[in-house]
Order: structure tokens, then sequence, then C-alpha cells
């Protein structure tokens, strides 16, 4: 039997891709287990939020637990929305596009540059952490281009492929993405886990 693995989110785009990362898992949701405290981002780092979240939730659920951060990161912008990202603006994501893309209206092409960058952390209840990171670099677009993804993947270029993240199939975004990237680091840990070799017996 599959061993039990809580994803750390309440956001269904991130549920959809970590789910297709994770054959051989019993994913569970927070719709799964509940009652789950609500756990704010206060940390000033990904890696931080990532690991509080985790760390949080694995200890609420008696269950290994994974949970992850991501941002946008735009160089023009020193690096803003950062660890923001989710907050960058009130509403929607749309909401928080169009603030993205108004304060690069007059940035050229050539100086759009950005990354995702994901954080993610594996948790159990007693305390043990591994966090991986991975980056997704790009270029912002001047208009949102693609019906798929979430958040800002309608504005994020891949010069290598001329789309947007949101252009891309769920299984050409689970190549490259940077959650993808980061799970790949991650996913001896997770066969670890599954094999029942972590984490260490006390």
């Amino acid at each position: 039997m599959s061993r039990p693995l809580l994803f750390a989110t309440t956001n269904p785009g991130k549920l959809r891709e970590l789910q297709a990362l994770s054959a051989g898992l019993q994913v569970l949701s927070a719709a799964d287990v509940s009652p789950l405290p609500a756990v704010e981002e206060t940390e000033d780092s990904l890696e931080g939020n990532a690991r509080k979240k985790a760390l949080a939730w694995a200890k609420a659920s008696s269950l290994v637990t994974l949970a992850d951060d991501s941002g946008l990161f735009v160089d023009a912008l020193q690096g803003r929305p950062g660890v923001h990202s989710a907050r960058y603006a009130p509403g929607d994501d749309a909401a928080r596009v169009r603030r993205l893309l108004e304060e690069l209206q007059d940035v050229p092409d050539g100086r759009r540059t950005a990354a995702f960058r994901c954080a993610l952390c594996l948790a159990a209840p007693t305390g043990e952490t591994v966090v991986e990171t991975g980056s997704c670099p790009g270029r912002i677009s001047t208009q949102p281009k693609g019906a798929g993804g979430f958040g800002y993947d309608p504005v994020l270029l891949v010069p290598e492929l001329g789309r947007t993240l949101a252009e891309l199939s769920l299984e050409e975004k689970s190549r490259i993405s940077h959650r993808a990237r980061a799970f790949a680091l991650l996913h001896p840990w997770l066969l670890a886990y599954a094999a029942g070799r972590w984490p260490p017996a006390a």
C-alpha cells in the first residue's frame, strides 16, 4: 500500500502540478485532513515559508507533509514581487499580473528578464525537514498569453520555447517549471519515504 503524503497547499493549481509529479504516493490535500491550522507566510525567504508551512501541517496532521513557496523575481524591479508574489496586489491573479505589467510598461524587452523560483520542503511530524529549490528563468511578456497554469504563468515567456508557461500543457510545464526542477531534487527523498527509509527511526 502506498504511503500517504499531505500537500500543504490550498491552491488548486499547485495541487494539480504536484499530484502530477508524485506517482506512487497516496496524495492527500487539506480537504482530506481537517482541521488544519492557517499558516501565515511571514518569513523573508521562500525556504523559510515552505519549512514553516510543512512543519505546521505535519505536526497538526501527524503525516509527512510537502509544502512549497514560490515567487516571481523580476530583475528590473530589484527582485520584486519575490517572496511577496501572492500578496503583490489585492484581488485575484489577474489583478497581480496587471500591476506587474503596469510597473514594467516602460521597460524595454531586453531588460524584462525574470525567474520563477520555488522552494519545496518535506517535513516529518517529528521535526525532520529536507528543502530543495528550483528556478525557471524567462522574460516578462508585454501582455498575458495562454489559458493554462495560474498566477503569473501567462506573462513569463520561456525563450527557448517561444511561449509563456500558461501556453504549455501540464506535461510540458512539468518538465521545465521551477516547481518541477525543485521536485526532481527532492524526488530521492520521496522515494526514501515511500520505501520506509525516511524519516530515520528514533
